[in-house]
């Protein structure tokens, strides 16, 4: 009879993998990240950003993001939109679940619009050569996760999620992956969560800020961040407020930012 699992070897690990960075990701980052596997149940949420763009040059066009009435960007999705980050998904979860399972780390990959996230209604009003005008755009913000259907978390195996979801329609929607990894690893109970970024540190009046609270990380994201560091300090700290102890912003191995030696930790005041 095997032995009984400990609290810490039972604890998934959320990693949110960045769309942006992952074709920059070596060897010796997955090397280490399988390791880390080996121990810890692992979590993986994937963005789809730089993927998309290579797919058509539509998504680079200015006009491919809108800005809602209260300022926050999104993605214009519309069906076909929805098809195509489905299918770039697809391509990069073989390559993600290949490096992993190079390493020994058995992989699944998951649908997170097939029973684990759920949506509520999107914003309809969005701004269009100066305008608000009503648009239908297939966003909507994550209104809660269900757990089952993360089945085989254990030591040795990772899930990889493609952070799509489902509303109250039926329908399958974008959702921020970010803001998708929070609600995950607060659902599954982890105790940290990666985000892993093109950028080394949270930079605050341009110098690298080690490790802060929520509070004021919170206060700098209304005050002074910008664009993708801005979702994610949102994100932090919406995980932070659904029981993660701390998240860390980094593009180190995942055991060099889990252990601070680079990086942002976020902790709750």
């Amino acid at each position: 009879m095997s032995a009984p699992e400990t609290a810490s070897e039972a604890t998934p690990t959320v990693v949110k993998l960045g769309g942006s960075c992952l074709d920059d990701l070596a060897g010796a980052w997955w090397d280490d990240l399988a390791r880390h596997a080996e121990a810890r149940p692992l979590i993986l949420v994937h963005g789809w950003s730089k993927p998309l763009k290579r797919l058509s040059a539509r998504y680079r066009e200015p006009s491919a993001i809108l800005r809602d009435r209260y300022g926050n960007q999104s993605r214009w999705t519309t069906p076909e939109v929805i098809e195509d980050i489905k299918a770039v998904s697809a391509e990069l979860g073989e390559t993600v679940l290949g490096r992993l399972e190079q390493r020994g780390i058995t992989a699944e990959r998951l649908l997170a619009s097939d029973g684990l996230v759920s949506a509520g209604e999107g914003e309809r009003w969005w701004w269009r050569d100066k305008q608000l005008v009503k648009l239908e755009n297939l966003v909507g913000p994550i209104t809660g996760v269900d757990p089952t259907a993360l089945k085989n978390l254990q030591p040795g195996h990772a899930c990889l999620i493609t952070p799509l979801a489902r509303n109250a329609a039926g329908q399958e929607v974008n959702t921020d992956a970010d803001r998708a990894a929070a609600a995950i690893a607060g659902a599954a109970e982890a105790t940290d969560l990666v985000l892993v970024t093109d950028v080394e540190h949270l930079l605050i009046d341009g110098e690298p800020v080690r490790r802060i609270t929520a509070r004021a990380a919170a206060e700098f994201r209304d005050k002074g961040a910008t664009g993708g560091m801005r979702k994610k300090l949102r994100a932090a700290g919406e995980a932070l407020e659904a029981g993660v102890a701390r998240v860390v912003i980094g593009s180190a191995p995942v055991t060099d930012l889990l252990a601070a030696r680079t990086g942002t930790v976020i902790t709750r005041p």
